[in-house]
Order: C-alpha cells, then structure tokens, then sequence
C-alpha cells in the first residue's frame, strides 16, 4: 500500500496570543499531571498516580465493582462488534478476556480453588493491577489530551529527532511516550501511542517498537515488584539497570524479526512523519508546534476524544491482565517455591 503523507500547509511563523497561550498552559498543566513527582502524605509520585489513590481511598467498596464491570464490557465488546473471529490473535485474545471475566468474577465474589483466593495470587493482581489500571488509564487520557494535544509533542520531536531516529528507528516525538512510560505507567505509554498512531504520527512499526519497547516497564509497577521480591534496598540499582536494559533491549529488537519486518504504513494509509530538520532546531521546533496548536480541537472536545478512546483502551486491557497476568503470577509463585 502506498502511503500518503497527507502533509499539512505550511503556516507563517507567528504565535498570537490566541494560540500560543494554549501551548504552555497546557502542556504545562500536562508535564505536571504526567511527570512531576509531588509528595503527599507521606507519597511521592506523579498526580495521576495521587488521584488514582484518593478514588481507592474514597471509594474502597465501589472500585472493585467498577474494575468487573470495565472486565465484563471488554470481554463481550469483540462480540457485540463482530470483530472477535477476523484473525487468528483476536480470536485468541477474546478467549482470553472471557477467561480474564470468569477469573475476576471468581474473584470478586471469593469462588475457586484456594490457589487462586490466596492474598499473594488472584487478590494481589485484581488489587495491584486491574484496579489501579482500570483508574489510571481513563483518568490519564482525559490530561492526555493536554499532554500531546497542543504543540509538546512536536516540541520535543524536533529536539529528539537525532537521537531516537538513529538508535531506536523512531521519531523524536516518541521520547514523550518513553518518559511517560517509565515516570508514571506503561499503560499510560501505551495511551499516548495508540492516539499519536491513530492521528497518523507513528508508522505501525514505530508504534509496535514503542508499544513492545519504551511501553514495557514503569516505575510505579516497579516499585510494586521490588516490594514483593524485597529489592527496595537496592532500589537505584534496580531502577538504572531497569532503565538501561530495557532501552539497550530495544535498540536490538528493532533490528532484528519479527520489528525490523514490520510494515511502514500508517494507521489509515495517510501519515504526518517528521520532517528531517536542517536548520535552527528552536525556529523549526516552535513552528511545529505553532501548526500543532493552530490546527488542535477544542479543549472539551479533545477531552471527550481521549476519555472515549482511554476507556475503550482500558476494556480490552483489563480482561487480559486477569487471565495472561494469572498465569504469570501463577508461573512467578512457582518459581520462587
């Protein structure tokens, strides 16, 4: 398929008040939410991870409820939409998302075998991970549309461009997701790559190098990992070893099958792929930015966008985690017995 760059207009360097305010209000209010750590009571991380706890803290008795309604809408969305038969992997995942369903349903209604009751089993993963996952990921798609909806992204893409394109085979905007990735959540990596692909910004293989690369590993599971196998000791070790394999890991697998393979085209056939900057970094960078801002959706409709897609995301992840995260957890305890 041939791929249409679809490139837009080119607009006069300027910055109005009128648009240029947009650009640092709220990439700044979406650098905040997504980066910043903030200590509250006693806590230090990102505000969407603070949210996140107050919800639990304020809500104990509904989340769990809400989490399984998340499960049971993403189990049944493959078949009400018809899509669950059209190849081989979705039909795999949608069986999947129906065991997932059975599993949390066993779970929260504390049925099943003793195995999968134990604290350190089927409740640590509900806990630890569906809920927090069923909160974050729609919570941080509604500041997501602040984050990469008004001129960071190209910003920084313009600045990254000659160290994600040579090493990672990636456009320097993808250095967002890598961030958000490892200071707040990999799922919420995994939000920022599905919207910058789907607008026509990642390739499918940039998208899969991310996805399957940056989108991997977070510091805020990582800490939930080195409670359980006691490495808080070592945190910094832990963290920077972390850090560099994961980085050092992918710059290999994108060279090698199944990434190296993968297709160039884009979500729909028409792309918007950076440009090869040759003069002044800041007039190019702050001109992309200035076309992103100019040609951005309104703040509440952006907003809408992302929540819809953050919760359509959110349903076809939940049901997963339940039934592939059990057989982890279940190949993990074993291991360590």
């Amino acid at each position: 398929m041939k791929t249409d760059t679809n490139k837009q207009p080119y607009l006069p360097l300027q910055s109005p008040v009128g648009q240029s305010w947009k650009f640092f209000v709220y990439s700044a209010i979406g650098i905040f939410m997504f980066f910043i750590p903030v200590e509250i009571g006693g806590k230090s991380s990102i505000m969407l991870d603070h949210i996140v706890s107050w919800i639990r803290m304020q809500f104990p008795a509904i989340v769990p409820y809400y989490a399984f309604i998340v499960i049971l809408l993403g189990a049944v969305y493959p078949f009400i939409t018809k899509t669950w038969n059209k190849d081989a992997v979705t039909i795999v995942f949608s069986v999947l998302k129906v065991l997932g369903l059975i599993v949390a349903a066993m779970l929260l209604f504390n049925v099943g075998p003793s195995w999968l009751l134990k604290p350190n089993m089927g409740p640590f993963l509900y806990d630890k991970l569906v809920i927090s996952v069923g909160l974050l990921v729609p919570i941080g798609s509604v500041f997501l549309a602040l984050l990469v909806g008004y001129g960071l992204l190209e910003f920084v893409g313009v600045w990254m461009q000659p160290v994600m394109r040579p090493i990672w085979k990636t456009p320097g905007r993808s250095a967002i997701d890598a961030v958000a990735s490892f200071v707040g959540s990999y799922s919420l990596g995994l939000l920022i790559t599905n919207k910058v692909f789907k607008e026509g910004k990642y390739t499918i293989k940039e998208a899969a190098i991310i996805a399957t690369g940056f989108s991997t590993v977070s510091v805020t599971f990582m800490v939930v990992v080195a409670k359980t196998l006691g490495l808080m000791d070592i945190w910094n070790t832990y963290f920077w070893v972390t850090f560099f394999v994961t980085f050092l890991v992918t710059a290999i697998t994108v060279r090698i099958w199944p990434l190296s393979k993968m297709s160039d085209d884009y979500y729909d056939g028409k792309g918007q792929p950076e440009e090869k900057v040759t003069g002044n970094y800041m007039k190019e960078a702050w001109s992309e930015a200035m076309k992103a801002v100019q040609h951005s959706k309104g703040l509440l409709q952006n907003v809408w966008v992302n929540l819809k897609d953050g919760f359509i995301m959110t349903m076809s992840i939940l049901p997963s985690i339940m039934s592939v995260g059990l057989r982890k957890k279940v190949d993990t305890c074993f291991l360590r017995n």
